[in-house]
Order: structure tokens, then C-alpha cells, then sequence
């Protein structure tokens, strides 16, 4: 061969050696724990890296320490040792998202629990992301209806609101939030129901009861429940809101149900101690506000801009006899922008749904109601306020004026109106029709234990000849909508006085 024959293969060769080097960094495990590792050797991990060991498992870097560096594991620590390699992955902790997501019970990390396959999405959303500014949002004026009557009527919920559900535990709170979500139907608003240390029976009797209403079509389940880690229950409305956050940025609406935050809390509170954070009140870390607080403030109602779509969150709470005092739910009563307020008194009492019209606030009000509702609740509060003093003052049985008398009868018939079964919501223009009927004195000559019957069966005269009237309350308020209303209602107070009459004599 010619020298430069020789020289060109050379030159050839040398340009086919591959030089790119995988590096990957690992680092050694030094003990491992009630689900804590902690690994010397990673001094370039940042936080929230995820973090694979030998045998497969995951964990998250929580704690970057001088010398080590504290991984929350999300899996079982069986077959970690100390000695064993655990290598970056250099992601932050990610969960994937998508509309293949829709429909399914997935746990925090989106591995499928309903037993339907694998879910077939390649995109990932980060699940700590930093919450829209001042500058990219709407004020809070669109309603989002929950079909309850005493939650639409005088505790208005609005797209991109954060409502606080409250109360003892077994007065309804999970409830209300079931019913939310079935009113969503043809709404064009998607939801994800956080369970975080709930029992898996008690959340797959809730994913039964949205499939026979049709509302898996347009939700996500993200569960964490009692047996699995506090990992998993950490990072579990974190991934929810996530899992919204990609149908935020195509310029939809979302609803977020947190149920609850107190397990969060100290499902937080126990991975801290285990990584030897300082514990302050009630044992919880410094940082136990700001747990709360970024998750919170993600909830949001974009300006068209950044594509109008809305996030709305509904954080429930757990409270201890009745204690809103207490340190986790004050923290998120300062967060959110109003609570619905459950007594176990009324649930006793029978009083379903149990909300305290008194102690409940919507800080958005009014703007997130349509005008109809808005000019027909408004003496409602009031009436039930008024009920509530004179109730007190009426049973010491002290002979009452007739002003008095009429009062109290109908506050005792507000009251009778404002119950509701559960996994039945209304449409909010039957509400107007039957709250309007209640402040207008068409129930002045019917028993408060009739109420309920006379209710039912003006909803189905509604449907039946007044499908007209339910249109023209979605599109305004006038005389002439009054006027339909008042005709309505004497047309029904004939039929049903006629029904009743009837039932007597037979």
C-alpha cells in the first residue's frame, strides 16, 4: 500500500471511534430506615432529584446535607443495604400527564391502580412548579356550580377559587365534594379527586358511585391511601395539581379536590422528623405553612393572554371537635378565600348537607353568581340569620307577637328547603325557582313537612311544561323573568294543593 493510502485508512479509523463518555454519578448508601436513605457521594444532587437504587426502587432528595444527602423512598426498602450504589437520575420528580390520564385510578407517581393497562402517554409534567403571577390572572366572576342549594344560593363557589370544606370527621365533607363533581357533567370542567391516607375501600365505593353517575368520563382519581408510604401521600396533591396544570395550558377548566390536607400534614410532618428536621408547634417542621401554601396558590383563573383557563381547588380538613383553632386548619383558613363550615350539631340534627350559614364565607361572594341567583339568595342569608337568634330565644316559650311567629315559620321552612340528599345535584335554575317561590310567600300555606314533597314535584313541573323558564333564568334577570317565575309557581301551588286535597279524601 501507498503511505497515503496507509494515512487515509488511519484518518478514517480514527474518525469512527466513538469518544462520548456516559457518566453517571453514584453515590453510597450509608443507612437506610423507616423508608429514609441516606447517601454519601452525591455532592451535585439538587432537590427533588429523583434518585435510583439498586434493585430498582425510587426515592426523592428532600434533605442536601454537608455530607449526605436524605432520600424519601417511594417504594419498599427491602433489598436497599448499606453499601449498596445509588445513582442520580438528574429529573426532577415528574409525574405524566395527558387526556389518556382521564378515567383512570392512578397512584402519585401515575402508575395505574384500576387494573386497565399501562397508561400510554410520553408527557411529563414537573409536580413543584412555581404558581401563576399577579399579572397572568382574572379576578374570580365565572360561577362554578356545585348543584348544593346552600352552597350555590349563599356560599358561591367561582372558577379559580380555593373553598375550604371543614368540619368533624363523618359530617359530609367528602360528600359535598362528590356532588361537585357529578354536577360537572356537560360542563366542560375536568376533575381530579386527591385521596390522600384514605382507606382504598371507601375510595373505590366513591369511584363507583361517579362511574354509575357518568362523572369517570371527565375525571382522574389520584390515590394515596393509609397503607401506602408517606412519600407517596406527600407528593400526592402535588401530582393532582399537576395533572390539572396540563389542561390549565390548554386554556381549560379544572377542579381539584384535596381530600384531605390534614393526613398530608402529618404524613409531612413524619417524613420531616424521620429526617431529623427541627419540629416546631404540635411537632409539625417550620415549613408546614408553606406546604400548604404553594399548592394552594396554584389554583388560579388565567386572563386570556396565558389562554383563560382555570384551576379550582376544594381542600378539605379534618377538624378535632370542632377546633378550627387548631394550628393546620388556621394555616389553610389564611390561605384559602372562604370555607364551608360543617357542624356535627346540624348532622345530628338531621340538617343534610350540614353546613353553618353562619360560620361558612365565600370570600368572592356574589360575582361568582349568575344574576338571578344573585338578586334571589340575597334575603335568604338574612332570613336564616334572623331564624337562627330568634330560635334561641323561642324556646324559653315565652308567649311570641305574630311578626315573631311568621319569622321563625319561615326561617324553619328555609331551613327544610336547604336539605338535600346526597349524590343529587340540582341545576341552579330549579334552585331560583324553588328559593324564589320560599322568600315570596308560595309557601306560606304549605307544612314544613310537606316542603320536600312540594319541592320534588315543582322540579318535575319544571321539566315537564316550563323548559322555557329554565333558559331564560340562565340568560338574565327582568320583570319579565319574575313575572314567568310568579306564574310558574301559582300554576304548581294549584296543581299541588289539587294533589293534596286529593290524597285527603282518598
Amino acid at each position: 500500500m501507498k503511505i497515503e493510502d496507509i494515512i487515509e485508512k488511519v484518518n478514517y479509523e480514527i474518525d469512527q471511534i466513538d469518544d462520548s463518555l456516559d457518566v453517571e454519578e453514584y453515590g453510597i448508601v450509608r443507612s437506610v430506615g423507616d423508608g429514609i436513605v441516606r447517601i454519601t457521594g452525591l455532592s451535585s444532587c439538587f432537590a427533588s432529584e429523583m434518585i435510583e437504587f439498586e434493585n430498582g426502587t425510587v426515592g426523592v432528595a428532600l434533605n442536601l446535607e454537608e455530607d449526605f444527602v436524605g432520600v424519601v423512598l417511594f417504594g419498599e426498602e427491602d433489598g436497599i443495604k448499606e453499601g449498596d450504589r445509588a445513582k442520580r437520575t438528574k429529573k426532577v420528580l415528574s409525574v405524566p400527564v395527558g387526556n389518556e390520564i382521564i378515567g383512570r385510578v392512578v397512584d402519585p407517581l401515575a402508575r395505574p391502580l384500576d387494573g386497565k393497562g399501562e397508561i400510554a402517554t410520553d408527557t411529563d409534567q414537573l409536580i413543584e412548579r412555581v404558581a401563576p403571577g399577579v399579572m397572568m390572572r382574572e379576578p374570580v366572576s365565572v360561577p362554578l356550580q356545585t348543584g348544593i342549594k346552600v352552597i350555590d344560593a349563599l356560599v358561591p363557589i367561582g372558577r379559580g377559587q380555593r373553598e375550604l370544606i371543614i368540619g368533624d370527621r363523618q359530617t359530609g365533607k367528602t360528600a359535598i365534594a362528590i356532588d361537585t363533581i357529578i354536577n360537572q357533567k356537560g360542563q366542560g370542567v375536568t376533575c381530579v379527586y386527591v385521596a390522600i391516607g384514605q382507606k382504598r375501600s371507601k375510595v373505590m365505593r366513591v369511584v363507583k358511585k361517579l362511574e354509575e353517575a357518568g362523572a369517570m368520563e371527565y375525571t382522574t382519581i389520584v390515590l394515596a391511601s393509609a397503607s401506602d408510604s408517606a412519600a407517596l401521600q406527600y407528593i400526592a396533591p402535588y401530582a393532582g395539581v399537576a395533572i390539572g396544570e396540563y389542561f390549565l395550558d390548554r386554556g381549560e377548566d379544572v377542579l381539584v379536590v384535596y381530600d384531605d390536607l390534614s393526613k398530608h400534614a402529618a404524613a409531612y410532618r413524619e417524613i420531616s422528623l424521620l429526617l431529623r428536621r427541627p419540629p416546631g408547634r404540635e411537632a409539625y417542621p417550620g415549613d408546614v405553612f408553606y406546604l400548604h401554601s404553594r399548592l394552594l396558590e396554584r389554583a388560579c383563573r388565567l386572563n386570556e393572554k396565558y389562554g383563560g383557563g382555570s384551576i379550582t381547588a376544594l381542600p378539605i380538613i379534618e377538624t378535632q371537635g370542632g377546633d378550627v383553632s387548631a394550628y393546620i386548619p388556621t394555616n389553610v383558613i389564611s390561605i384559602t378565600d372562604g370555607q364551608i363550615f360543617l357542624e356535627a350539631g346540624l348532622f345530628n340534627k338531621g340538617v343534610r348537607p350540614a353546613i353553618s350559614v353562619g360560620l361558612s364565607v365565600s370570600r368572592v361572594g356574589g360575582s361568582a353568581q349568575i344574576k338571578a341567583m344573585k338578586k334571589t339568595a340575597g334575603p335568604m342569608k338574612l332570613a336564616l340569620a334572623q331564624y337562627r337568634e330568634l330560635e334561641s330565644f323561642a324556646q324559653f316559650g315565652s308567649d311570641l307577637d305574630e311578626e315573631t311567629q311568621k319569622l321563625l315559620d319561615h326561617g324553619a321552612k328555609s331551613v327544610e328547603l336547604l336539605k338535600q340528599s346526597q349524590y343529587e345535584p340540582i341545576p341552579v335554575a330549579k334552585q331560583i325557582v324553588a328559593i324564589y317561590g320560599l322568600n315570596n310567600g308560595f309557601l306560606r300555606e304549605i307544612d314544613a313537612d310537606k316542603i320536600h314533597g312540594w319541592e320534588m314535584g315543582l322540579y318535575d313541573f319544571l321539566d315537564e311544561v316550563k323548559q322555557d323558564l329554565l333558559t331564560h333564568l340562565k340568560e338574565g334577570w327582568n320583570d319579565e323573568v319574575k313575572k314567568e317565575i310568579e306564574d310558574a309557581l301559582r300554576e304548581y301551588n294549584d296543581r299541588f294543593s289539587r294533589e293534596q286535597n286529593s290524597k285527603k279524601e282518598a
